[in-house]
């Protein structure tokens, strides 16, 4: 664990010198707040009665914009639609000072927007505008040849692979970021999702909810007892031949289990007690940090701890949002 103050103002100061390439799915989080003080004659149903409109970047966009606000240089590359929300989406981006320049407009895709209706800071529903099918071959093609590019300009210090299946990540752009990255040297971070999660072979940290690994193993697994955590990951370490396997367990904290020479080492640290508004977002603040620490080669135990805690700060917003940099660095310094 992190020995004093100073060793997490280093840790921040060293996130300055990182670039990060992000691939995924991006998105436009887009909600309308209200006050709500009464039921619908309609239906039984509350009344959100309108007060403000914002729109704000998510999936991918989002593990960016996180990777911004930790100090480090991130460069998105995604495929989103040639359409009003691909509009919007590229003045949200570039209003955050994100550079557009892998960000590629298809004429075959929608953008993805997902409508959040918030009424007294809670969230009363979500309605989802999207095409997931994968991408088109020439979509695909495109993509992994700015890929390419910006592997070969930027030089990142370590790849995120963000996947929300919305068809950005096929087996096929996978197979070849994974091989290229390899073939460089540099590591790979992956949050996952159901349809392709046993297609991440080889990747250094490889971060399922406890939710979707349930599902992909097909299995129960009780979150208060370490040996079912450490059984399902010693099968993913076999299954992905991944390096470390991170899995967030929400109110119950972070599992970690890393592969030294065949045996691996497990822990579970538990999360920190927060006024909990709203968990969208959390896990892209988690794999932010988590994909900066990993670039830096940061023990297990240090990775999993810091990017707990800011999973756990973000979650006292309401909405999606960056984590405070600030903030973090005097939580953890406290916590020392």
């Amino acid at each position: 664990m992190f020995k004093n103050r100073e060793e997490i103002s280093d840790l921040f100061e060293r996130f300055a010198n990182l670039n990060v390439l992000v691939v995924g799915d991006v998105m436009v989080d887009a909600y309308l707040f209200g006050k709500v003080d009464r039921i619908s004659p309609e239906a039984p149903v509350p009344v959100v009665a309108l007060q403000k409109r914002e729109s704000m970047l998510g999936g991918a966009a989002n593990v960016a914009l996180n990777i911004k606000s930790l100090g480090a240089n991130p460069i998105l590359c995604s495929v989103i639609g040639n359409d009003p929300h691909g509009k919007e989406l590229i003045d949200l981006l570039t209003g955050n000072d994100l550079d557009t320049g892998g960000i590629i407009q298809s004429s075959q895709r929608i953008t993805t927007t997902k409508f959040r209706v918030i009424g007294n800071r809670f969230q009363m529903i979500r309605v989802d505008e999207e095409i997931d099918s994968d991408l088109t071959k020439s979509d695909s093609d495109a993509l992994l040849l700015r890929f390419e590019e910006l592997l070969y300009q930027a030089k990142p210090a370590v790849i995120v692979l963000q996947d929300y299946n919305k068809g950005v990540l096929t087996h096929g752009v996978i197979d070849t970021i994974m091989i290229k990255a390899l073939q460089a040297g540099i590591p790979v971070v992956v949050d996952p999702k159901k349809k392709n999660f046993t297609a991440y072979r080889s990747a250094t940290l490889f971060k399922p909810n406890l939710k979707e690994i349930r599902e992909a193993l097909n299995t129960d697994i009780d979150p208060y007892d370490k040996s079912s955590l450490s059984n399902a990951a010693k099968k993913l370490h076999n299954l992905l031949d991944a390096k470390h396997i991170m899995i967030t367990l929400s109110e119950n904290g972070v599992f970690m289990s890393s592969r030294f020479n065949g045996t691996e080492d497990t822990f579970i640290l538990p999360s920190h007690v927060r006024n909990v508004s709203d968990v969208s977002g959390a896990g892209d603040t988690v794999i932010s940090v988590a994909s900066l620490c990993m670039a830096l080669g940061i023990a297990p135990d240090k990775t999993a701890w810091i990017s707990n805690l800011a999973g756990g700060l973000v979650c006292e917003e309401v909405g999606v949002v960056p984590v405070n940099r600030q903030k973090l660095i005097r939580e953890a310094q406290s916590l020392i």
